[in-house]
């Protein structure tokens, strides 16, 4: 394949076995540090009904309570972290989460009390925020014509973190009691929580050796590349706050990474308890859902990219609102399945639009404010996070059994979708984006 092409030290092609670029070494370190952190954010989910809930005597609402706690803390990080990336880079941002991120997953196999436990999954909570910082930084690193793409992909796949925990972590829980790192079949689950927590440590030191903030270096270095409010504007962050679109985008992100959130947190139960399934068999099964994960966001970025070829930055919206609405179609469909063969089959169906729908957000959002990009990523990653504790507390507070939830939340995600139409962009950005495209379509030919 041929070598990555830069366009003002921006790569214009993905080779993703090109691991000598700066920009490709990130690509792949921010998806490997993201499926981290989302593998440790969720790695209590598949564990909590056989080990955790009755190692800790916790009760069905301390149970859901913890997982709103563990996304909620998630919405404030997303916030934080994408201002703080404008300020000191990705870079380090990363760095720092991944350590915090590892203690904190760590730290959860000393709890023996709800209150400790509670204040463990909200210190968790806080590694959710590793998403922004992926989508940063593959934005810095790719051009216009493969960004959607690439932050599709990175996002995609370290999202596969969530499907693959599922299965994942009652094998290795199961592990460390064969080889006696556990004293009980309830205890199991402790010393489980170190494997992520180890190989995030390697990971920060890698992200440390191997990445920059940018294609040209890092902003310590190189301060004129630091993001800068425009001269009478506040703040990057109060400029973002201040568009629309991007709360309309806030809104949309919690109509499908916000269900993705609470179905990676409520698939296995609802397999074990709907069906009556072990916790092995349920656990494979919810992980299909993530494993969604592998290629179908980034076909959402791909199509995204593709179509603002053809319409502009308004056809990356269009797509967008066609998915999510298909989104809500399946949602619906999947709720009403009553046998389980109908149910995977329903829910893996649901899976791809969910998770391409995610990858047609953040196609659109390196476009709303190249200079705030932090700040508008922080905000629209924190809707996802948002909607999953609303869907929570839903379900917490009305007592209606999943799939009568399900149900109603495919309504809410087809009014969602439709907010889309909403977005424009003037006349100015359209034309920039036709005469961006047009050279990114002349390099490529020439590389």
């Amino acid at each position: 394949m041929k070598k990555v092409q830069p366009q003002n030290e921006k790569a214009i092609k993905i080779n993703l076995f090109d691991f000598k670029s700066v920009q490709m070494r990130t690509f792949h370190l921010s998806w490997i540090a993201f499926f981290l952190c989302f593998f440790g954010w969720f790695a209590h989910a598949p564990l909590m009904n056989s080990t955790i809930g009755p190692d800790l005597e916790l009760t069905q609402t301390q149970k859901i309570t913890a997982f709103i706690a563990s996304v909620g803390v998630t919405i404030f990080a997303r916030l934080f972290v994408g201002n703080y990336c404008d300020k000191i880079g990705p870079r380090k941002s990363y760095i720092y989460l991944l350590i915090f991120g590892a203690f904190a997953v760590a730290g959860s196999a000393f709890v023996n009390t709800w209150e400790t436990y509670l204040l463990s999954r909200m210190a968790i909570g806080v590694i959710g925020a590793a998403f922004v910082i992926t989508q940063y930084h593959t934005s810095v690193m790719f051009a216009p014509n493969v960004v959607g793409l690439a932050n599709a992909t990175t996002a995609g796949w370290g999202n596969l973190g969530g499907g693959v925990t599922q299965a994942a972590m009652p094998l290795i829980a199961a592990a460390m009691l064969a080889i006696g790192f556990a004293e009980s079949e309830l205890s199991k689950w402790r010393p489980a929580m170190f494997v992520p927590a180890i190989i995030m440590l390697v990971v920060a030191y890698l992200y440390w050796k191997y990445t920059k903030d940018c294609p040209k270096g890092n902003y310590a270095d190189l301060p004129e590349e630091r993001p800068q409010a425009a001269e009478g504007e506040s703040s990057l962050f109060m400029t973002a706050v201040k568009d629309k679109r991007v709360w309309i985008l806030f809104a949309m992100y919690a109509g499908c990474f916000g269900m993705e959130l609470f179905i990676n947190g409520r698939a296995a139960t609802y397999y074990q308890t709907r069906f009556s399934l072990t916790e092995t068999t349920a656990g494979i099964i919810a992980s299909l859902f993530g494993l969604m994960n592998l290629f179908a966001r980034s076909t959402g970025g791909w199509l995204g990219d593709k179509f603002s070829k053809k319409s502009g930055l308004q056809g990356r919206v269009k797509w967008l609102v066609v998915v999510m609405v298909i989104e809500g179609f399946t949602l619906l469909l999947f709720s009403r399945m009553d046998v389980l063969p109908f149910a995977v089959a329903t829910m893996v169906l649901f899976s791809l639009f969910v998770q391409m729908a995610e990858g047609a957000t953040f196609s659109v959002v390196p476009f709303i404010n190249k200079k705030a990009l932090g700040a508008v990523a922080g905000i629209v990653g924190a809707g996802g996070n948002v909607g999953a504790v609303c869907y929570a507390q839903f379900f917490l507070k009305s007592g209606s059994p999943l799939q009568d939830c399900f149900f109603y939340f495919g309504f809410i995600v087809l009014a969602i979708g439709l907010l889309g139409i909403g977005i424009k962009f003037s006349a100015e950005d359209e034309k920039l984006a036709v005469d961006e495209q047009k050279r990114l379509e002349a390099l490529c030919k020439s590389a």
